[in-house]
C-alpha cells in the first residue's frame, strides 16, 4: 500500500530529538510575546533605552530564544524559519525607518507564505497536514493502515485529509488578513519613532488574543476532524490507534 510513503512520513532523528525535548509553552509566550512587547511599550522612551535600543533590545529576546532552540534540538523546521525570519524584518524596517505599510505587508506574507504551502502540498499529494498529524510519534500507521485497506476506504481517507489540509490552509490565510489588519489599525506611526515601537508593542501583545488563540483553536478543530475521519473510516476506536508506549 501506498499511502504510508505518502501520508506517514518517517519521523527522522532530529524530529524526534525535537519531541523529546518539547519547549514549555509559557517560556514561549513569555520570550516572543511578554517581554518584547513590555520592552517596546514602556522601555522604548528617551528616558529609558531609547528608540533604537529598545528595538533592538525587544527583538533580541525572540532572536535569542530561536538561537537556544536550534542549539538545543539542533533543526531548524521551515516554520520556525519563517519565524526567526519575521523578526529580522521588522528590525529592518524600524532601523531603517521604511514606510509602515511594510510592517502591514510583512505580518500578513508570513502566514500567507505558509498557507500557500499548505495548499500546493495537497495538490502533489502529500498535505503537509498528514506530516505533521500522521506520525509514527502519535499513531499506530501500520494498524490504520491495514484497517483502511480490509474495509477499501484508502482512496476515501485522501480526499478526507486534502479537505481537512484545505482547512488548515484557511487558517493560515485567516491569520495572514488578520495581521495586516492589526498591524494596519494599531502601528500608524513613522518608523524609527518612539510612538512607532509602543505601538509595535501593543500589536504584538494583542495579537496573541487575536489571532494565535483561535487560529490554534481552529487547528485543534481539524485534529479533531482527522482523528474522526480515521475512526470512522477504519472502524478503529482512538485509544487502539493511538501509541502510548
Amino acid at each position: 500500500m501506498q499511502i504510508p510513503n505518502t501520508y506517514g512520513n518517517p519521523m527522522t532523528t532530529a524530529n524526534l530529538n525535537t519531541d523529546k525535548k518539547k519547549n514549555n509553552p509559557l517560556i514561549e509566550l513569555i520570550f516572543n510575546i511578554v517581554v518584547p512587547s513590555v520592552i517596546l511599550m514602556k522601555l522604548s522612551g528617551p528616558e529609558h533605552l531609547g528608540t533604537v535600543n529598545g528595538l533592538l533590545v525587544a527583538l533580541a529576546f525572540p532572536v535569542g530564544y530561536a538561537l537556544y532552540d536550534f542549539i538545543k534540538v539542533r533543526s531548524l523546521n521551515f516554520i520556525s524559519l519563517l519565524g526567526f525570519l519575521s523578526t529580522l524584518l521588522t528590525g529592518g524596517i524600524a532601523l531603517f525607518e521604511l514606510d509602515v505599510e511594510w510592517l502591514a505587508i510583512k505580518e500578513a506574507a508570513i502566514p500567507a507564505t505558509i498557507g500557500v504551502i499548505v495548499l500546493l502540498s495537497g495538490f502533489f499529494s502529500k498535505p503537509l497536514l498528514a506530516k505533521v498529524l500522521l506520525n509514527s510519534i502519535l499513531f499506530k500507521l501500520d494498524d490504520i493502515y491495514d484497517a483502511l485497506d480490509a474495509k477499501n476506504n484508502a482512496e476515501k481517507f485522501k480526499q478526507k485529509i486534502n479537505r481537512a489540509n484545505h482547512i488548515l490552509a484557511m487558517t493560515f490565510a485567516f491569520s495572514a488578513v488578520m495581521n495586516y489588519v492589526l498591524a494596519k489599525w494599531i502601528v500608524t506611526s513613522p518608523a524609527g519613532t518612539v510612538e512607532f515601537n509602543e505601538q509595535l508593542g501593543e500589536m504584538t501583545f494583542i495579537s496573541y488574543p487575536v489571532i494565535a488563540i483561535p487560529s490554534t483553536l481552529m487547528m485543534l478543530g481539524i485534529f479533531y476532524y482527522v482523528v474522526k475521519v480515521i475512526t470512522q473510516l477504519t472502524g478503529l476506536k482512538f485509544e487502539q490507534m493511538l501509541k502510548t508506549d
